[in-house]
């Protein structure tokens, strides 16, 4: 079966129920990974989490079958998360599809993948199976997220205070329902205890504004702005910021610049585009001029290097935490070099 960005939500709990398979695809990785956590806790019985990743699948594409018709070290159930990129985990897939017995529920959260890719299309029309693609979701979207969150965590807030925890987030639900678990544990709230979350509780305990943070060093890197790389870099590392979560800003992005792209077209017009984009609230009014210098940057087969390239250093600071930071910087200055004006 086939869900969009849009009902997903409605029909989570009755795919959780039916389907053993899940490929979630898209632009936005968060949005993805959301929606795989979201499925997992819908399951009767999760158990224990088994992680696989999609090029060690395409080396070796007979065991993912192996592994999800194994058992769990300790007796109990289980679930296989893959996390891919493209149809890295095509041919594991329909390796495990065409195995007999019982497997575990399979989630795959697939960057660089769309609904038309050959995994998706294996998938979309099994009644066991759930293809959902997700794009970068604008600020009305995240916002309601973010109150449906605050709902289920007891926290009573209105909508100028989720759309500040949205934008915070940089648009990503899975730091967003983190600041409304924060929150929640700092005000001991429950759906059985609710609690009020104002502004002085977000000023407390709330994260700081992705401006504050990451996008100065974003900008700097994807606009090519090499004289400004040191010291952002230095930044970075004084006041410690998150490798995984800087990298995750550079992900949405390069989405963007994805999309945006996608809809001016090889000669179309970026101006007007992006015009239309801001008054549909996809796109902040302080972000035009820098996703416009961007645009023009980053194009065709050079957008897909970039994305690309995103998703290896991603791969990277997961394998090597102790050595993120120094990894990201020096990923980040082959970006900027790479876009930076040829002399």
């Amino acid at each position: 079966m086939k869900a969009t960005q849009k009902d997903f939500a409605s029909g989570a709990k009755r795919a959780a129920m039916q389907c053993r398979v899940f490929f979630f695809c898209g632009p936005d990785e968060a949005g993805a990974s959301a929606a795989a956590n979201r499925i997992i806790s819908l399951l009767d019985d999760p158990g224990e989490r088994v992680e696989m990743a999609g090029s060690a699948l395409r080396k070796d594409p007979v065991s993912l079958g192996d592994e999800a018709r194994s058992g769990s070290l300790f007796g109990t159930t289980r679930h296989i998360l893959i996390r891919a990129s493209g149809d890295e985990a095509h041919d594991a897939v329909a390796n495990l599809l065409s195995g007999s017995g019982e497997a575990c529920p399979v989630l795959i959260v697939a960057t660089s993948a769309t609904d038309k890719s050959r995994t998706a299309k294996l998938l979309e029309k099994r009644d066991d199976a759930l293809v959902a693609m997700f794009w970068p979701p604008d600020l009305s979207a995240v916002t309601a997220t973010v109150r449906t969150l605050a709902d289920g965590a007891g926290l009573q807030l209105n909508g100028d205070i989720a759309e500040r925890i949205a934008r915070a987030a940089g648009l990503d639900v899975r730091l967003a329902q983190s600041e409304i678990e924060k929150i929640a544990l700092f005000l001991d709230s429950s759906p059985q205890s609710p609690r009020v979350a104002d502004g002085d509780v977000l000023a407390a305990i709330g994260a700081k504004t992705e401006d504050d943070g990451f996008m100065p060093l974003v900008n700097a890197v994807l606009s090519g702005e090499t004289q400004k790389l040191q010291a952002e870099l230095q930044r970075m590392h004084e006041v410690s910021i998150n490798p995984v979560g800087l990298l995750l800003a550079f992900e949405r992005r390069a989405a963007q610049l994805a999309q945006i792209s996608a809809k001016v077209g090889p000669r179309g017009d970026i101006k007007s585009t992006i015009d239309a984009e801001k008054r549909a609230r996809r796109i902040f009014w302080k972000d035009e001029r820098d996703i416009a210098t961007q645009l023009r940057k980053w194009r065709g087969p050079k957008l897909e290097r970039l994305l690309a390239k995103l998703v290896e250093l991603h791969r990277a600071l997961l394998s090597n935490s102790q050595s993120a930071e120094l990894l990201l910087a020096q990923g980040l200055t082959e970006i900027a070099r790479a876009a930076a004006p040829r002399k």
